[in-house]
């Protein structure tokens, strides 16, 4: 983003600089929101398309859909079906997720006081009340995460004001961390063995069934080409669901797999999450 020219009067001109340098670009209409969904979509009649039902980018031909509905491709910016929405804009945003980045939104003076203290410096935007914090990264965005901060990333926008100064660094932990809650259990263990009915014995006693579930579960780990963390989560909830309720799952096996978790850059921390967070969506 070095290379990018500040703002411009002209949206669409602004718009078109973002997406030669790559950055999914899209107009924002009075009051700094999106324009609202197509007819086709109004009211979610397409099923919330696509961060609900479906998943994956927009490909409505008017903007739509929020932050999916940015995109680098000038073609697109600058064809027929966005031409009234660029005649109405107030304002352009891109998606920080869509080109690997977070946004840490500090929203006043004391937001930023807090940055100063307990984030690593990197590029900085200046926005109407405080600053955009633009680091190299992606994860959950949400707001509200601790007094005037906001975090955007993954299924979200962000308002372009600007190339900003600094250098780009890498995400820290700090930032993540204001989302994902550190849990109550640190280490894997295995979950509270309910009685089985009628005494019988656990089907997944047989070695060589649970191991079989542990190596393809490492697997599907090891093989993650992106969306690491969603792939972490989900095999973790897999393999509880499948072994987590009779005993057969042990200390040995959870280490398993966070160790295939952590050789994919998944802290040990980030692994506790995702166990922890899998336990509580299963009621365990």
């Amino acid at each position: 983003m070095t290379h990018l020219p500040p703002i411009r009067g002209e949206h669409l001109l602004a718009a078109l600089a973002l997406a030669a340098a790559g950055v999914p670009a899209m107009p924002l209409r009075a009051g700094k929101v999106p324009f609202g969904n197509c007819r086709r979509c109004t009211g979610n009649a397409c099923g919330g398309r696509p961060n609900m039902k479906t998943t994956g980018p927009c490909t409505c031909p008017t903007p739509c859909h929020g932050w999916a509905a940015a995109t680098a491709d000038p073609d697109v910016l600058t064809s027929p079906a966005w031409a009234r929405a660029w005649r109405e804009a107030a304002a352009v945003a891109y998606h920080p997720g869509g080109v690997g980045w977070t946004v840490v939104d500090l929203d006043n003076a004391d937001a930023i006081t807090w940055a100063r203290e307990n984030l690593p410096a990197t590029r900085t935007v200046p926005t109407t009340r405080g600053e955009h914090w633009l680091y190299q990264g992606t994860m959950p965005s949400a707001n509200a995460v601790r007094p005037g901060v906001d975090i955007k990333s993954l299924m979200s926008y962000a308002r372009w004001l600007g190339p900003g100064t600094g250098t780009m660094t890498a995400r820290p932990d700090a930032v993540r961390d204001l989302v994902v809650k550190t849990p109550a259990v640190v280490r894997p263990v295995a979950a509270a063995v309910p009685a089985l009915a009628d005494g019988g014995a656990c089907p997944h006693r047989t070695p060589a069934y649970l191991n079989r579930g542990i190596a393809m579960a490492e697997q599907r780990i090891t093989e993650a080409a992106s969306a690491v963390h969603a792939t972490v989560f989900a095999t973790f909830l897999a393999v509880l669901s499948t072994h987590g309720r009779c005993g057969c799952l042990t200390e040995a096996h959870t280490e398993r797999l966070f160790a295939a978790a952590q050789a994919k850059g998944e802290s040990p921390r980030h692994c506790a999450d995702a166990w922890a967070n899998a336990l509580v969506r299963l009621g365990m």
